[in-house]
């Protein structure tokens, strides 16, 4: 790796927005103890699917192959080795009760989960990457655009705290964001792929939520514009 890139894979750690970022009103997490999952789904134990939540949580169908279009990728999109990760953050559809319709997301910061509610008791679940502690934040929002391989432009926040980032980065397997990105609302913050697939699970953004490529290809591929997102 050549001395240019280092600086822009440690972008992928800066990749969004502040959480006092967007001109919608947020509501800041805090340190207090999540609220109960009954607010949105049925409180459970965390049990990852498998024969344990078969038997205490309902089936759980393990993990999922990502769907891939057949529309040929302008970059290569090599999937990371699921024995690397820990087998709870890879996609599966999983026993979930919401109230929220079918095809809304709920992103869970403290589980570091998102999911896609199904209905009739299931969702698919998907592991992803949180802001880190100062960044997180909660609310509704909605997708209001999608783009693949999207360009990447720091804010300028980011830029006081980074100047050494670059201005304008175009789309492509080096980008921060990815393989594809989902926008919230008129805010700063996306649903978005991540070049650093060790880093699902984990809290290290700036407020956006980051998932594996192949995995958010797939949410991708299942989410519409408009879609209700709720970010606990």
């Amino acid at each position: 790796m050549s001395v240019r890139v280092i600086p822009l894979l440690v972008a992928g750690l800066l990749a969004c927005g502040s959480a006092a970022a967007g001109p919608l009103a947020l509501t800041p997490a805090t340190n207090q103890p999540p609220a109960p999952m009954q607010q949105i789904a049925a409180a459970r134990p965390n049990l990852g699917g498998g024969f344990l939540e078969m038997l205490f949580g309902g089936f759980a169908r393990g993990p999922v192959e990502p769907y891939y279009s057949s529309a040929p990728e302008p970059y290569g999109v090599e999937g990371s080795d699921p024995r690397n990760m820990d087998p709870r953050f890879l996609p599966q559809e999983v026993a979930y009760e919401s109230k929220e319709a079918p095809g809304t997301l709920i992103i869970n910061t403290p589980e570091r989960m998102l999911y896609l509610v199904e209905g009739q008791g299931r969702a698919m679940r998907y592991g992803i990457g949180v802001g880190r502690p100062g960044f997180t934040w909660a609310g509704v929002h909605s997708v209001t655009a999608k783009r693949e391989w999207p360009d990447w432009t720091p804010p300028e926040d980011m830029l006081k705290r980074r100047p050494d980032l670059p201005r304008h980065m175009e789309g492509g397997p080096e980008n921060p964001l990815g393989a594809r990105a989902m926008y919230l609302g008129s805010t700063l913050y996306r649903i978005h792929g991540s070049n650093e697939p060790w880093t699902i699970g984990t809290a290290v953004s700036s407020g956006c939520i980051r998932m594996r490529n192949e995995d958010v290809i797939d949410l991708y591929s299942r989410v519409k514009v408009g879609t209700k997102v709720v970010v606990l």
